[in-house]
């Protein structure tokens, strides 16, 4: 099948997406991204469909797997951040005697770790820490799963070394 036959078709099956993706996001606006995010990863990952197969329930899965991994990010996200309209006193002290001076230092020296990464642990590593789960990497960048998994500890490796200063012992939290 040609990228166009493979693109006709795919449009004809978006109605049917869009209903599956109401099914999933109750909003017509979020359906609609889930929609396009669908039809991107389609397209993208063109050469992974095999012609004589359910081009629909590939579709299906693809949304379906793609809604669950917007929601795990979106919880992921959301358990990281406060949400509440009140400040606890122990984050009222914190930000009292800290100064955006000292964050500002800390994401340069982030910044300078990262950038000493070869790209072949740079890209795996920030695919990970953006949320994406090493099979999805492996698929992204066409290399086994276990070679997606080395890469990402060696890089967490190299930036412990590289911001041992930010220690548990200093911060109270680990950084890497």
């Amino acid at each position: 099948m040609t990228k166009n036959e493979f693109n006709l078709q795919l449009n004809n099956h978006s109605g049917s997406l869009q209903s599956f993706a109401l099914n999933f996001t109750k909003d017509i606006e979020d359906a609609n991204d889930l929609v396009q995010d669908t039809m991107l990863k389609a397209v993208t990952y063109y050469s992974k469909f095999k012609e004589g197969t359910n081009l629909k329930g590939w579709l299906f899965t693809i949304m379906k797997n793609t809604f669950i991994n917007n929601y795990r990010r979106l919880v992921k996200t959301n358990s990281l951040i406060t949400q509440s309209d009140e400040i606890s006193s122990s984050n009222l002290r914190y930000s009292a005697t800290k100064n955006a001076s000292d964050s500002k230092f800390i994401i340069g020296d982030i910044n300078k770790a990262l950038s000493t990464l070869q790209p072949e642990y740079y890209v795996p590593f920030m695919k990970y820490f953006e949320g994406y789960k090493y099979h999805e990497i492996a698929e992204m960048l066409e290399i086994p799963i276990g070679t997606v998994k080395t890469r990402i500890h060696v890089a967490r490796q190299i930036l412990k070394k590289y911001l041992k200063t930010y220690s548990k012992d200093i911060l109270g939290a680990d950084i890497v």
